[in-house]
């Protein structure tokens, strides 16, 4: 069932777009669909007003597993290794996606082995505003300096700051796993594309992107 987390989003030209966290036609990166996910690892930093979890990266197996392999990303900077396929059990996934972000938070909890490790919180309007940003730009510190990863669902298309586009007007889910400029600045792990695995977007474009949304937070 969809929840108020879950964007409204019409059908795509490619005649489907999944209102759950399945990719539905990336415009700049296709999914990776092999059946051997590929893996990468980043390490630690922790200059002053920055810091990046180390994350071994897997790119998600098929096109509507990106919500467990978002949340094995992120649980990978805890040192688990644990099954996308498990987690989707787990999660309810379906080839229609993961529902919201409701559903993959009491899964970091239990594989992080504390009821209150994380929250969802909701930017249920069309466009986030200034208090909502700031609040997902301090949720993002915090769970980075806890060492956990921030999981997000997001919609639409937006821009890093090396002027790359990533679209996924269906859903999707991504990790973010550092930060700098005080976190102003937010590193992803995208699971949809080896090749695309890492970028940085800014916390106010990151915060349009969740918009309608929601993300799982310590």
């Amino acid at each position: 069932m969809r929840t108020d987390l879950i964007r409204k989003t019409a059908l795509t030209a490619a005649g489907l777009a999944f209102t759950g966290g399945a990719i539905a036609a990336p415009i700049t990166a296709a999914y990776a669909a092999d059946a051997n996910p590929a893996t990468q690892t980043q390490s630690d930093r922790k200059p002053a007003g920055e810091r990046q979890l180390g994350v071994r990266y897997e790119a998600q197996p098929n096109f509507y597993y990106c919500g467990p392999a978002a949340a094995r990303n992120a649980l990978s900077v805890q040192g688990k290794d644990i099954s996308v396929d498990a987690m989707a059990k787990e999660m309810g996934t379906t080839e229609a996606g993961t529902n919201s972000i409701n559903d993959i938070t009491p899964v970091l909890n239990k594989e992080t082995g504390k009821n209150d490790a994380y929250r969802s919180v909701e930017i249920s309007t069309p466009a986030a505003d200034d208090k909502q940003t700031d609040k997902l730009r301090a949720d993002i510190v915090k769970t980075v300096d806890d060492g956990r990863a921030v999981v997000a669902n997001i919609a639409g298309t937006s821009t890093d700051t090396d002027g790359g586009i990533h679209s996924f007007e269906g859903g999707h889910y991504i990790s973010v796993v550092g930060y700098r400029d005080g976190g102003n600045v937010v590193k992803i792990a995208d699971s949809a594309n080896p090749n695309t695995a890492s970028y940085e977007v800014t916390a106010e474009h990151l915060a349009d992107w969740i918009a309608t949304r929601g993300y799982a937070t310590s």
